[in-house]
């Protein structure tokens, strides 16, 4: 009797075992990672377009699942820009294309798809430079320098930079995300106007004279488009 009860509980023991260990492996099988095509557009430039008179632009941008933790990401723009100073009057504008990958450092509990990235681009811009008017600046205010209209354009222009990005992208609806990011740019090259420098790069910002680094932000809404499940 000792021995069929010993027999029964070793049994009892490996058979629940078993259906533990299925149920377990049921839990890993369906813990799948959507892969598909994301697709949004930034919501910033158009509210800049809407409320400014000195600006206007668009930018879409996409990024694919290539496996856990990394993503092929794109971002597509173009951007108007007039700039008006007490000696200086013109306007930029151009498209630009950024290319590079997004990788996640966050671990999502079950059934999320958040992340907390860093990403790297390359961005490339070509532009046009229109210089409207300028002044010449002195320092005696008793003959105060004329206004010198000038019209000029300078087309073909070109750019180059790198850029990182840091920023949180989350899930606020079934395949639905929202994106905040950060930007710090770094410029490689660009073509210099003749007798004229350039002010603002399309997707680059503002260019100054002191520095190669330039910074921008961008918020964006976007949807999954699911391809498979691994």
């Amino acid at each position: 009797m000792k021995i069929k009860a010993i027999l029964l509980f070793i049994i009892s023991v490996y058979c629940a075992s078993f259906s533990l260990m299925a149920q377990e492996t049921e839990a890993i099988d369906t813990l799948k990672i959507k892969h598909g095509l994301r697709l949004g557009v930034d919501v910033v430039k158009p509210f800049r377009t809407l409320v400014g008179s000195d600006y206007s632009g668009f930018q879409v941008l996409a990024d694919f699942r290539y496996n856990e933790n990394m993503y092929i990401a794109a971002e597509i723009g173009n951007e108007t820009k007039k700039y008006n100073e007490q000696n200086l009057s013109a306007i930029t504008s151009g498209s630009y294309a950024k290319l590079g990958v997004n990788f996640n450092s966050h671990k999502n509990w079950l059934g999320l798809n958040n992340s907390i990235y860093t990403g790297l681009r390359y961005g490339f811009a070509t532009f046009s430079q229109e210089l409207l008017d300028y002044s010449i600046y002195v320092t005696d205010q008793t003959f105060p320098s004329n206004t010198v209209t000038v019209n000029q354009e300078f087309n073909g222009l070109k750019a180059h930079w790198l850029e990182l990005q840091l920023g949180l992208k989350t899930e606020v609806a079934k395949n639905i995300y929202i994106d905040l990011h950060l930007e710090l740019k770094r410029k490689l090259g660009d073509d210099t106007p003749d007798g004229f420098g350039n002010i603002y790069i399309p997707g680059f910002n503002a260019v100054n004279d002191f520095s190669e680094f330039g910074v921008g932000y961008g918020y964006s809404i976007s949807y999954l488009i699911p391809l498979f499940e691994k």
